[in-house]
């Protein structure tokens, strides 16, 4: 059996562009996607904490530190640029393990940098 258990989170991320013109998905600086270990592709969920939105979408990797959150597609009309999100990942872990499963958590600013170390809780 297993049990659907949080992987990885970007909490407070800061959308910098929409382009509601492309593919339907979420850029995601590549560090920051490194850094709680999400893959190009992963499907995420998206909460905006601006207009309470939530939307699922996947992952594409942006340039390496120049701080890109863009909401892409259909995407772009669920935000603004300056809306905080909290993007949610989640993974199957077998239930005997999911007691000892910690989530990697990454708070950011405004310039979407990390506030302070990686958190695992």
């Amino acid at each position: 059996m297993f049990s659907i258990m949080l992987k990885s989170k970007l909490h407070l991320a800061r959308v910098t562009h929409v382009k509601p013109d492309y593919e339907g998905s979420l850029t995601i600086d590549r560090n920051l996607m490194d850094a709680v270990k999400l893959l190009p592709y992963e499907k995420v969920l998206v909460a905006n904490l601006a207009n309470a939105n939530r939307f699922e979408t996947y992952v594409i990797p942006g340039k390496p530190g120049d701080g890109v959150i863009c909401l892409n597609g259909p995407a772009a009309r669920l935000g603004s640029v300056g809306d905080k999100l909290v993007i949610l990942a989640f993974s199957a872990v077998p239930t005997d393990e999911a007691r000892r499963h910690r989530p990697l958590i990454l708070t950011l600013n405004e310039r979407n940098q990390p506030t302070g170390p990686l958190k695992e809780i």
